[in-house]
């Protein structure tokens, strides 16, 4: 396999804080939460005991033509959105379609599609059923779309791996560039899946939070009250290609991915392991792929879901990587903000991280009360300076994800062509909802 270097030349986000990836990041430093009571029939129509949740600030089908919007489940719609945007800002690269392949994810899949298909057939017979239902609801349903949309006909791949899918779809993306399979490729992940099932099975499992009369404040990773996560929806695209391909087309390089780990707990379907064997292992793995030690990281943007049992696993398991200095590392959980993607959540963050790197600054957890002792993380209401860049070394924690019974983390470095001989960004940490 190649060792070419990988960069990022573009970035797409439609969160619960913003339509686009420029006014995520805005309002995630202005500390912003994206988390509304929800505004449906069917919250009182079927009693749930959570009123909240996180939805997309802005509804894909007033951004898309509606001759597209209708024949794509929400999942696809976010995905084409954050897509549509990525390409744009990566100068819409010219590749040939069979140099171009599409790596995305979900966690979930068209569920909106499936149980509306459900109550059609229930209430109004077989006949009634849309004939796109299937291709609607199939989980590889929005790297198809993206596939024929943009021309890729390298691969059109799927990663459904839990909270850790979209992490591993841009990991697989690095993989695939590197195989020689592509010189581009549109890797990301997306979730729409706040639904009357989703959320009734999460609040029985006991994840999700109550905070039923304080929804803006109700995800708050390391705080000592916290109790549970807050169910989110959106969509993250990166355009990844190989460094030669993206200089040689003369593209603005936001940072380069230069390594990733992946490791198994086989502990639990829901829970990570309380000793975070897979976690850490999985980080030290991507340190080495990328030829850096603990001491070079400077910030981490955790997975910290809000849970209280997944929170103080994931503090273990990175303290066993760094040791005392896990307390000095400015620390972003940025699900404060946002809520929980679940398979859109990986690629959200690294965009996060990407831009923490390009503008120095590691953006601010908000709803901390009182900090939770058993989770002592350099966390901060307020956005967090990295410093300017310098020749040294400057390690990013960006993102690692544990799927059911993996673990999956990337390493990247900062690659801006404003700083000449940029600085390494890389990997982050995840745990379960539970």
């Amino acid at each position: 396999m190649s060792t070419s270097r990988i960069v990022v030349t573009g970035i797409g986000a439609t969160s619960p804080i913003g339509g686009t990836a420029p006014e995520s990041w805005s309002a995630l430093l202005a500390g912003t939460s994206g988390t509304r009571t929800l505004e449906h029939e069917w919250v009182e129509q079927y009693n749930l005991p959570v009123t909240f949740a996180a939805e997309a600030l802005v509804r894909p089908d007033t951004v898309l033509a509606r001759p597209v919007a209708k024949r794509l489940d929400p999942s696809s719609q976010l995905a084409m959105v954050a897509a549509l945007e990525a390409w744009a800002d990566a100068g819409e690269p010219d590749v040939a379609p069979e140099r171009l392949g599409v790596d995305f994810a979900t966690g979930i899949g068209g569920v909106w599609t499936l149980l509306d298909a459900w109550d059609t057939l229930r209430e109004k017979g077989p006949r009634r059923v849309m004939p796109m239902t299937v291709p609607m609801l199939m989980p590889n349903a929005a790297a198809g779309n993206l596939s024929l949309h943009f021309g890729a006909r390298a691969f059109a791949r799927t990663v459904a791996s839990a909270c850790a899918s979209s992490t591993e779809s841009i990991v697989n993306a690095v993989e695939h560039l590197r195989a020689g399979l592509a010189d581009v490729v549109i890797a990301g992940g997306t979730e729409s899946a706040i639904h009357p099932i989703t959320i009734a099975s999460f609040a029985s499992m006991q994840a999700l939070s109550r905070r039923n009369d304080d929804p803006a404040h109700a995800s708050r990773p390391g705080s000592i009250d916290r109790d549970g996560f807050v169910m989110g929806e959106g969509a993250a695209v990166l355009i990844l290609e190989t460094e030669e391909h993206a200089k040689a087309r003369g593209a603005k390089i936001y940072a380069a991915v230069v390594g990733g780990g992946v490791t198994a707990d086989s502990y639990h379907i829901t829970a990570n392991d309380p000793e975070g064997q897979g976690a850490s292992r999985a980080v030290r793995m991507a340190l080495e792929a990328a030829d850096a030690s603990p001491d070079d990281v400077t910030h981490i943007n955790a997975h910290a879901t809000s849970t209280p049992v997944g929170d103080p696993n994931e503090y273990v398991a990175l303290k066993s990587v760094f040791g005392d200095r896990i307390d000095d590392i400015p620390v972003s959980a940025t699900k404060a903000s946002t809520g929980h993607l679940l398979g859109g959540t990986g690629a959200l963050e690294a965009i996060f991280t990407v831009l923490a790197l390009r503008d120095r600054v590691a953006p601010p957890t908000i709803n901390i009360t009182t900090q939770d002792p058993d989770v002592p993380f350099r966390i901060s209401g307020e956005a967090q300076p990295l410093g300017r860049w310098t020749a040294a070394r400057d390690q990013q924690l960006v993102r690692i994800r544990r799927p059911q019974r993996r673990r999956r983390v990337r390493v990247g470095e900062d690659s801006s062509p404003q700083r000449p001989g940029s600085p390494p960004l890389a990997a982050g940490h995840g745990a379960s909802p539970a």
